[in-house]
């Protein structure tokens, strides 16, 4: 399978005060925050709207689970159900069931060091 991962669709950290620490990044560094953290849009070779998210959250949500790590990385893809079938026959540990939005789809792999992995294939037009 070409293209597995088409760019960075976002970060995701734990904090001890996300609003505390989403106030210092929008004061010195610029970021236009919101609830979520900040959305970053940009166009792709195609001249499509697209968006890479950052997202600081409570070091106490359970969405890393089963990860234990500090921080979460989301990665766009192209086809997320052809590439979950392709990593399950190579033995990659699959997380959850894919869950479907009205900006795309997403599943989660572990990498072998534990870290969970959002694979997220988006529609980012929802968001306009």
């Amino acid at each position: 399978m070409k293209n597995r991962v088409t760019g960075l669709g976002g970060f995701f950290f734990k904090t001890k005060d996300p609003d505390k620490i989403k106030e210092w990044y929008k004061n010195h560094l610029g970021l236009n925050t919101d609830p979520y953290g900040c959305t970053f849009w940009w166009k792709d070779q195609e001249g499509n709207d697209c968006s890479t998210q950052w997202s600081p959250m409570k070091e106490d949500t359970p969405y890393f689970e089963p990860s234990k790590k500090q921080f979460m990385m989301n990665f766009r893809v192209s086809n997320l159900v052809e590439l979950l079938d392709v990593l399950k026959k190579e033995g990659v540990t699959v997380v959850d069931e894919i869950e479907e939005y009205e900006y795309g789809k997403f599943g989660w792999i572990l990498d072998p060091e534990g870290n969970k992995l959002e694979l997220w294939e988006p529609i980012d037009k929802a968001f306009l």
